[in-house]
């Protein structure tokens, strides 16, 4: 579950690098189904966490993904806490970025830049 979890968080993080890094090569079509893409690969998997966690018993999962820093006996950890209001939140945040991405292209189509 925790790679399904990095996906989620990382696909749109990945298409804005690709739009951003390779948009010259990609062209003004590329980038935008790339980002499309991304924040709805991020969408339809927040979207089935949320119906495993609601309908299927999915566990709740509470993970350290990596040590960010250890001081003075103190850890300081990056990760995850995904339970029943985190996985509501996280589909709702990633359908509206879906429609707000979608709209904003199809409202700066006619902007050459």
């Amino acid at each position: 579950m925790q790679t399904l979890y990095l996906i989620i968080v990382l696909a749109p993080l990945a298409a804005a690098i690709i739009a951003g890094v390779f948009g010259h090569y990609v062209g003004r079509i590329g980038a935008h189904t790339v980002t499309i893409l991304g924040v709805s690969i991020s969408f339809v998997l927040s979207l089935y966490t949320l119906i495993e966690m609601t309908f299927y018993g999915m566990p709740v999962f509470n993970g350290v993904i990596y040590h960010w820093a250890i001081a003075d006996g103190v850890a300081m950890n990056v990760g995850f806490l995904v339970d029943h209001l985190s996985v509501l939140m996280m589909t709702v945040v990633t359908f509206v970025s879906l429609c707000v991405h979608v709209y904003t292209i199809g409202y700066m189509h006619d902007d050459p830049g």
